[in-house]
């Protein structure tokens, strides 16, 4: 890709360049219909945020330790506009980044990224395994059992909430939409 707008297609490309782990796959798809969902909502472009949702843990398998700083280098080697290095960077913000989410992307990208693994875990606790029938109700009240899903960081999300000016429940009920479209190709289909 030569200083060109990136797509889909080279997103996905590149994604699966540096990221072998289905789990990491999943939620890269997760993230990025979420954001589609989300850009559709705004009225924002939808495929910028959706390509943005699919790499923005690009660097997470290869290089965990430096994860949200050695995404620069690959995505530059790629010559990927600086606006989509900037958001993917941003979601890290006070965990392995300094730079704070500003745009209405960076907050939709830091709010959302978390809570997607919330919410698949839940979905995964319910007797149908699946997102087609789960409410933010019982997603709400897993959030609140601090046990459960332990590696989510509940302060991200409820940071990223407010960024968004949102009730958490209806970031949750946004979530949930945001992922129901992809549920067979993120394991989530169930037994539904």
């Amino acid at each position: 890709m030569s200083d060109q707008i990136p797509d889909r297609n080279d997103a996905l490309e590149l994604l699966k360049k540096y990221n072998k782990k289905e789990g990491l796959i999943r939620h890269a798809l997760a993230v990025e219909s979420v954001m589609g969902h989300f850009a559709r909502k705004f009225g924002e472009d939808e495929e910028k945020w959706r390509v943005i949702g699919l790499v923005h843990d690009l660097d997470y398998e290869m290089y965990p330790e430096e994860h949200c700083k050695k995404c620069v280098e690959l995505f530059e080697e790629h010559h990927w506009p600086e606006e989509y290095i900037r958001a993917v960077v941003s979601h890290g913000w006070e965990i392995c980044s300094d730079v704070k989410p500003e745009s209405l992307l960076e907050k939709t990208l830091y709010a959302i990224d978390e809570l997607t693994g919330l919410v698949a875990s839940s979905a995964l606790m319910r007797p149908s395994k699946s997102i087609l029938d789960i409410k933010a109700k019982s997603v709400k009240k897993k959030f609140k059992t601090k046990s459960f899903a332990a590696g989510v960081d509940r302060e991200v999300i409820l940071k990223g909430a407010g960024f968004l000016d949102m009730e958490l429940s209806d970031l949750i009920t946004e979530v949930i939409a945001g992922m129901r479209p992809v549920a067979e190709e993120i394991g989530l289909k169930g037994n539904l």
